[in-house]
């Protein structure tokens, strides 16, 4: 069986696959055969980790099915350490695609969080829809494609 670090979709240049193959170092904090965690290098707070599947994919809608409970479970074993060791109030747990990501590879921040640390729940500023009609206007969109499958 082929290594998930030395699987075809690896990509030479990806940082985040340099750091699965040992070629940039990095602060790993945990490992195991399908993620890798480490310090992110510009945290939010001490402790802020990137969990990242060993194989490349740029969207979580990329991760293979297989793939997402492993990923999962490892995001929710680091952020009970984060909250058991850091003493962390809470986490904050976050994935973006494609906007604001700054390294095509998919990635799960967990940030330790303090109550009263500056942090204001998301990071941009909320809105409401303009009225009843166009919220249920989104809801049947996504339900169309959502409850076909």
């Amino acid at each position: 069986m082929q290594h998930p670090a030395q699987a075809p979709e690896a990509l030479p240049a990806c940082p985040f696959c340099q750091i699965v193959r040992g070629e940039i170092p990095a602060a790993i904090v945990f490992e195991d055969d399908t993620s890798l965690a480490f310090l992110d290098r510009r945290p939010l707070f001490p402790g802020h980790c990137l969990l990242i599947p060993r194989v490349h994919v740029e969207t979580l809608a990329d991760l293979p099915a297989p793939l997402v409970a492993p990923l999962f479970e490892n995001a929710q074993r680091i952020e009970r350490a984060i909250e058991e060791r850091l003493g962390a109030d809470g986490t904050f747990v976050a994935i973006n695609n494609r906007v604001s990501q700054s390294v095509p590879h998919l990635h799960i921040h967990l940030v330790p969080r303090h109550r009263k640390d500056g942090l204001k729940g998301f990071f941009w500023p909320r809105t409401s829809y303009k009225d009843e009609e166009t919220m249920q206007h989104v809801q049947t969109l996504l339900r169309s494609v959502l409850m076909a499958s």
